[in-house]
């Protein structure tokens, strides 16, 4: 049995109740590591109950969970990778990256309508959790959920919703891998697990397209040695 729940809702009396009941992962919807930006979005928890609680999580045998969320309310880039960092310190099993959706009759929409809030573009989301994505690979924690699984289209007002949004993070993160080791222009193979031969590909084959565009002409092959990740070009004649 999973749970979600606030950091400030965990207790050591909580924790016996849910060992009790058969709770084996506990995740909190930590958000952000930045006071400041806690207090500005009304989350009502500080940084400090987000490490207090998910040590006591561990202590208790649980296995933890962290989520954070991108394109805050006055928080940019540099205050998600901060954010990032300390969930590395905290070092979850799983971590789970939202990027912030304006929805209808939320206090956020009234800040949207007031041009007070800009939510992130699509791309902007896309670069910024392909950069958290490797970060938390690196760290060996499993990123389990990148993007909402959904939404009402009534609901939606605005910011970087796709429903494929994960894919199009980790092709990201195969174009910039393609592109450092792409140097003469020229035809290649670029090899990849068989798994992740559609993300280096890209939706409607937009990294082939790109590739194409600054003079790489490549194909793309699978080869089951390679990781998550990994790529290795190899020039054709």
């Amino acid at each position: 049995i999973r749970v979600s729940t606030r950091p400030d809702a965990i207790d050591k009396d909580v924790l016996e109740t849910l060992k009790n009941y058969g709770v084996t992962a506990i995740e909190l919807g930590a958000q952000s590591m930045d006071d400041d930006v806690l207090l500005d979005n009304r989350r009502g928890h500080t940084s400090d109950d987000v490490r207090r609680a998910s040590a006591l999580i561990k202590e208790y045998g649980f296995e933890l969970g962290l989520q954070m969320m991108t394109g805050l309310y006055t928080d940019n880039d540099e205050g998600a990778k901060f954010t990032a960092n300390e969930f590395v310190k905290i070092n979850p099993k799983t971590v789970r990256i939202y990027p912030t959706i304006v929805l209808r009759d939320t206090d956020l929409a009234a800040l949207y309508s007031d041009n007070k809030y800009k939510p992130q573009t699509l791309n902007d989301a896309v670069s910024l959790c392909a950069k958290l994505l490797i970060m938390y690979k690196n760290a060996d924690i499993n990123v389990i959920r990148l993007g909402l699984h959904s939404i009402e289209n009534d609901a939606y007002i605005s910011g970087p919703w796709h429903p494929a949004f994960s894919e199009l993070c980790q092709s990201k993160i195969y174009l910039e891998k393609a592109q450092n080791l792409l140097t003469v222009q020229g035809k290649y193979t670029i090899y990849v697990n068989k798994s992740s031969v559609s993300k280096m590909i890209g939706q409607s084959r937009c990294n082939i397209d790109t590739l194409a565009q600054q003079g790489y002409i490549c194909d793309v092959k699978a080869d089951d040695k390679l990781k998550d990740y990994q790529i290795i070009v190899e020039r054709r004649a």
